[in-house]
């Protein structure tokens, strides 16, 4: 009887050591995706963006096609929308902060 409560007890400690292990590789994932400046920009719906910023990007676009609008955070915590737009066939890249102001066209 002692051999099987032995046994048990080994399966049970191997479950939690891998449970563990799991847990903290989740934890090291999710902080490290909360750091700033870290991982590529976010996609974001520019319906889902401050009338400020959707007047902005219309007015910067000049009619373009809008692409795609990604939030850039930068190292220092702070971050702007990026905006990619085609238009006559050229691809063209400009930034707005969260406020709704422009910031700059990218080359």
């Amino acid at each position: 009887m002692d051999g099987l409560l032995l046994g048990h007890y080994r399966e049970t400690m191997k479950t939690t050591k891998a449970v563990v292990a799991i847990a903290i590789g989740v934890g090291f994932t999710l902080s490290a995706a909360a750091e700033p400046g870290k991982h590529p920009g976010e996609k974001v719906d520019v319906k889902s963006l401050p009338a400020s910023v959707q007047n902005t990007i219309k007015e910067k676009s000049a009619g373009g096609q809008i692409v795609k609008v990604v939030r850039e955070d930068d190292p220092d915590g702070k971050w702007n929308y990026e905006v990619f737009v085609k238009a006559n066939g050229k691809d063209s890249l400009f930034e707005v902060d969260p406020n709704g102001n422009f910031v700059k066209h990218h080359e």
